[in-house]
């Protein structure tokens, strides 16, 4: 169906014309208490130091004592060796935990006696590689489990044997990103999946013959613009599918296996699992996006934004911060889905409406805006 890319006319709400960046922060940073605490702080510790700097150049206007500035710089000083004391002590405790709820057959549990699924896979390996703990027991077997979630649709359950759905796709993909393992997925067929997903209303359904919803803006959203950058990977293996369609003439055998999506997956170097996060923005990607990122602006924007404010599921919904942070969340991804480059600013064509609508960027494996990701993985890094 065309879409004019036009404008989205009427009273934008200064949610979507966001000019201070710590409300923009609150509102796309995930809810994980320990990273969003951490975020901030890096944030408030940062102004700090820096409006420390401006007293030091109006010492002879405002004839503040050596002794005074001093005294500040080392409380400074004394706050950041506890801010790092404070974060190795959490990092232990929770590294601790992340380890009681690892399972052998390697998946996680959400919490003690709590169901297993792919969403804690996600949440505790991204976890993890933000804060710098990632390692060999927390990831082993994560890749098996996860590659049994994904079903003959393409897509990815919340465990095995259950229905393709868009938010554990997301979750399985990033986890099997930062883990290494992305090409034990069958990402052709997963492409397919999610490339159908996106409906006539332009939004994104969350599983096959369902309603389109706002947060799969971003769950959807996110899973295209993942493999947007995995094409290298899907071009290799589509090829491979091709010359096994030429070379056999049983059409069942034209189906990846399981010994398919392992063969020649297994990392024969070491790998620095806490730098994945950041090397994976680094890499090539796709020129073009792999759904239509105007009309995905369109549905966000006239049918789940209240002109009162916030973001919800679909017109006829009340609006609720979970959607408001997904429609919000998958909105930056399709600014940003013509940019090569995540630090350079999108063209105005690929903003819907006013330039004034433009959000910041944010990270698609972590859902934190880009900056403050940054900033929590040089911090973190100081860590062993």
């Amino acid at each position: 169906m065309p879409i004019d890319p036009g404008y989205a006319t009427g009273s934008f709400t200064p949610l979507l014309c966001w000019e201070n960046r710590l409300m923009m922060n609150w509102k796309i940073t995930p809810l994980i208490f320990l990273v969003v605490a951490r975020i901030q702080m890096v944030g408030t510790v940062g102004d700090l130091a820096r409006c420390l700097i401006l007293p030091q150049l109006m010492l002879q206007s405002i004839r503040l004592s050596h002794w005074v500035v001093r005294k500040l710089w080392r409380q400074l000083i004394g706050v950041n060796m506890l801010f790092f004391y404070i974060y190795d002590i959490l990092r232990d405790k929770l590294s601790g935990f992340l380890h009681r709820m690892k399972q052998p057959n390697g998946g996680f549990r959400m919490h003690d006696l709590g169901e297993i699924d792919v969403r804690a896979c996600y949440t505790a390996i991204s976890v993890a590689s933000v804060l710098n703990i990632l390692d060999d027991e927390l990831i082993r077997n994560v890749g098996d489990f996860i590659s049994s979630c994904q079903t003959y649709e393409g897509g990815i359950g919340g465990e095995p044997g259950s229905e393709a759905h868009g938010g554990y796709t997301f979750c399985g993909l990033a986890t099997m990103i930062l883990i290494d393992e992305v090409n034990r997925l069958d990402l052709p067929r997963l492409t397919e999946w999610v490339v159908f997903r996106q409906g006539r209303e332009c939004g994104f359904q969350g599983r096959t013959n369902k309603l389109v919803d706002g947060c799969y803006s971003f769950w959807q959203g996110g899973v295209v613009d993942l493999l947007q950058r995995l094409y290298s990977i899907i071009e290799k293996k589509m090829a491979t599918l091709a010359a096994q369609k030429s070379d056999c003439a049983d059409e069942c055998s034209q189906i990846p296996t399981t010994s398919d999506r392992l063969e020649g997956v297994r990392r024969s170097s070491w790998v620095n699992f806490n730098n994945i996060g950041c090397n994976f923005l680094k890499g090539p990607r796709a020129t073009e996006p792999l759904f239509h990122s105007i009309a995905l602006q369109q549905y966000i924007l006239l049918c789940s934004q209240e002109l009162e404010g916030g973001l919800r599921d679909k017109p006829g919904k009340r609006r609720d911060y979970y959607h408001t942070c997904y429609c919000l969340s998958g909105l930056s991804l399709c600014q940003y889905s013509w940019s090569k480059d995540p630090d350079s600013p999108p063209l105005p064509k690929s903003v819907l409406g006013p330039y004034s609508n433009l959000l910041e960027p944010i990270h698609p494996l972590f859902n934190v805006v880009l900056d403050r990701y940054h900033e929590a993985h040089q911090f973190f890094s100081g860590f062993s």
